[in-house]
Order: C-alpha cells, then structure tokens, then sequence
C-alpha cells in the first residue's frame, strides 16, 4: 500500500462536475492499493498517517506537529496508478495493482480507520475520474509505504 501525503491549505475533489469532498487545512492522501496488501498494511499506514508530524509549532521551526494537533482535516482519495511499474518502456504497467473489488474494501477500511481518529475526513470517488485541486502548503509532500 502507498500513500501520496500532501499538506495543504485547502483541497476539493470534483467528479462531473460534482464537488464529493473539500477540506481546509490539513492533509491531502492519495493512496494505491497493491495486490499483497492486507488489513495489517491498513493499520500500519492508517497509524503512520494519523500521526505523522508534518506541521510546524507555533514558535516556528522543525515539524513538530501532527494533523490533529492543528485542527486540521483529512481528504483522502483513491489512485491506482501509484501502484504502476514504470521501469520497462513508457507505458506504466499496473501488474501489481489490486484489482478493484479488493482494493475498494481495503480504501474503504482504510478511510474507517481514518475516521476513528481525531479529525474529520473527507473522501473521492472510488474508481470515479476525479479533478482533485489542492493549494499544497509548503510544499509538503511525503511518500509512504506499508512494506
């Protein structure tokens, strides 16, 4: 399981034209499900995410802080394509993607989990074309993996 984690100042997910999700401040995830992921990857990237400290402290400085530390909020949206191999030729192949039923319940409990902490949690479209718009804080990005 990886997860693209972005701060920002706000964040929406638009599909046909229909806003699904819009936070402030906080945290933008996009996550792919792999083929070998499990519950276990869910709760360990679920936790990381949750506490990962991203957010400077009022005095200024290192990234002292957690989202939930600022009253920040959580839009989570799901992206298969960060599971493509891009390492042969030039089109990505998406081998060790999830296939999608599987990969749709593990989103799905991952974004449970998420919602089971401190801070409230917006979400995309499962396997839906989305327009996803963010003003990124920072820019902050990191990239996670459950393995």
């Amino acid at each position: 399981m990886k997860a693209v984690v972005q701060r920002v100042k706000e964040a929406q997910v638009l599909v046909a034209g229909e806003l699904v999700g819009k936070i402030r401040k906080g945290v933008l995830v996009f996550l792919g499900v792999e083929k070998n992921d499990s519950a276990a990857d869910v709760e360990s990237l679920a936790k990381k995410v949750l506490q990962l400290r991203m957010f400077p402290s009022p005095q200024g400085g290192r990234m002292d802080l957690a989202n939930f530390e600022v009253d920040g909020e959580f839009l989570i949206v799901s992206q298969f394509t960060l599971a493509a191999d891009c390492n042969n030729g030039n089109r990505p192949s998406f081998d060790t993607a999830a296939p999608p039923d599987a990969a749709q319940k593990l989103y799905d409990l991952f974004v449970q989990k998420m919602k089971q902490g401190p801070c409230r949690v917006q979400t995309g479209r499962f396997q839906a074309m989305m327009d996803v718009t963010l003003v990124n804080d920072g820019p902050v990005t990191f990239i996670l993996q459950s393995k």
